[in-house]
């Protein structure tokens, strides 16, 4: 009789344990997982998916207003749903959802519907209202119940949101203030703002989008404001209340900003609260987070985790790299090691901010001698929209050497367009392959092969730019 009833247990149904039962479970190994909500995990349900569907929401709006320069007529001004929206979405995740526990039970892996908690090493109590309470035993235990959304400790936190609820909003806010410049807050003040909502950003910081390339992130910011976003830096909110009207926050120099809703997007915090990882003997970081070592191992050798609740790359698609990898080195004979180098990510403003590689700032910090390309210019879709927003395209590329080290892109399509460039990066382009590269032209794209003159700058110098009129 076997010794625990799995070879696997996940705790977590998001992109990570979902990828990490379902290819262990094709492998052999008996596999149960447990989720206490919705397949999927945040990217599906709470993050990724719903946001990108609203910000095409809008962007049509952006599309709409620019079909005059190219001779397009408008009969009346287009209206817009929010209700249908939410509705749509809704629907798609619903599906996604679907796909999700279709994916698991036809890989045979068990799904266990309750919250988990360690009653031993081995072990875990699942709680479920319906079903009432189960323990489930395996040989190995992964953790990956991802993150949850941090709110700053002020009078009246209980009256705003957080990303958690953003998306099933009764209706769409005509003024929203929201807490925090990083990549949730200022997306999702980019999706307000399209949809034509006034939108009001308080970070605590002199800068937005902290640890990535500051030049690119101070652009962006110029962008944003100049679509009427309004950004308070180095602010924070001290108190929400309420108003007849809506809330009202409160900032630390006593300047009130009202609204009908209040979200706060300060950060998130690892889920590990409810887990009872003391009682198996788990060691945490300061901040709830599971320490683990290259194998996604924590101190208790059979005890595993990877995704957000680690806090290394809190991306989806890392969380499913760090999956293939763990299943790869426990249920294979070919052990691997994730390589989180040159990993792309873009935030998806309006524009968006797509980046691969070093930042100029992290380049010198690591020691490098940098040279740094820049080229700034108006897209060839606004000369005839009238639209004023610009772009901007960094290269980050090692002195010695010509490697690149980093590409920068603010503008539309910028994901796109570095997911191509991060395949070079990771095979070690130089800057003099990428001049002998032809161009596709006219594309925003081409600038990254046309750059052929370093800025002058010296390090923790402001660089300058190309900028090409268009």
């Amino acid at each position: 009789m076997a010794e625990h009833d799995y070879d696997l247990l996940v705790i977590g149904a998001g992109s990570g344990g979902v990828r990490a039962a379902r290819v262990a479970a094709k492998l052999g190994a008996k596999v149960a997982i447990v989720e206490k909500q919705e397949l999927g995990g945040t990217c599906v349900n709470r993050g990724c998916v719903p946001k990108k569907l609203l910000v095409y929401a809008g962007r049509f709006a952006h599309e709409v207003e620019d079909m005059a320069g190219f001779g397009w007529t408008v009969p009346q001004k287009p209206s817009f749903d929010w209700a249908t929206l939410i509705a749509n979405k809704d629907a798609e995740i619903g599906r996604l959802n679907g796909i999700y526990g279709k994916l698991l039970a036809g890989s045979g892996v068990d799904l266990v519907e309750g919250f988990a908690t360690f009653t031993d090493p081995h072990t875990v109590e699942v709680r479920d209202d319906a079903k009432g309470t189960r323990s489930v035993s395996a040989d190995k235990i992964l953790v990956t119940t991802g993150s949850t959304p941090h709110v700053v400790e002020i009078p009246g936190r209980e009256l705003g949101i957080t990303s958690d609820e953003v998306f099933h909003l009764k209706a769409l806010p005509k003024r929203i203030v929201i807490a925090g410049g990083g990549y949730i807050g200022l997306e999702m003040a980019s999706i307000f703002r399209s949809l034509g909502s006034e939108v009001h950003v308080v970070h605590r910081r002199d800068h937005v989008l902290g640890g990535f390339d500051r030049q690119c992130t101070d652009f962006l910011l110029s962008q944003l404001r100049l679509g009427g976003m309004h950004v308070h830096l180095e602010h924070t909110i001290e108190k929400i209340t309420e108003t007849a009207g809506g809330i009202a926050c409160e900032l630390d120099d006593g300047t009130i900003l009202e609204g009908d809703v209040s979200m706060a997007a300060t950060g998130r915090t690892p889920n590990t609260g409810s887990l009872g990882l003391d009682v198996a003997g788990v060691d945490l970081a300061s901040s709830g987070g599971i320490i683990v070592d290259d194998e996604f191992r924590t101190n208790v050798p059979h005890i595993f985790a990877l995704g957000d609740v680690i806090e290394r790359m809190p991306l989806t698609p890392v969380a499913i790299a760090e999956a293939m990898s763990f299943v790869s080195t426990q249920f294979t004979d070919s052990p691997t090691q994730l390589d989180y180098e040159n990993i792309p990510t873009t935030i998806f403003t309006t524009p968006e901010f797509g980046t691969v590689g070093m930042s100029e700032e992290h380049a010198w910090e690591r020691g490098h001698r940098v040279h740094c390309y820049c080229s700034e210019f108006r897209p060839m879709k606004n000369t005839l929209s009238g639209r004023h927003t610009r772009s901007l395209m960094k290269m980050v590329v090692d002195e010695s050497t010509d490697r690149v080290l980093g590409v920068h892109v603010v503008g539309p399509d910028a994901g796109e367009i570095v997911q191509g460039f991060a395949v070079a990066l990771r095979c070690g382009v130089t800057k003099r392959e990428l001049d002998k590269t032809i161009g596709i032209h006219p594309t925003s794209a081409e600038e990254l092969v046309q750059m052929r003159e370093p800025v002058k700058r010296a390090a923790g110098a402001g660089a300058e730019m190309r900028t090409k009129e268009r």
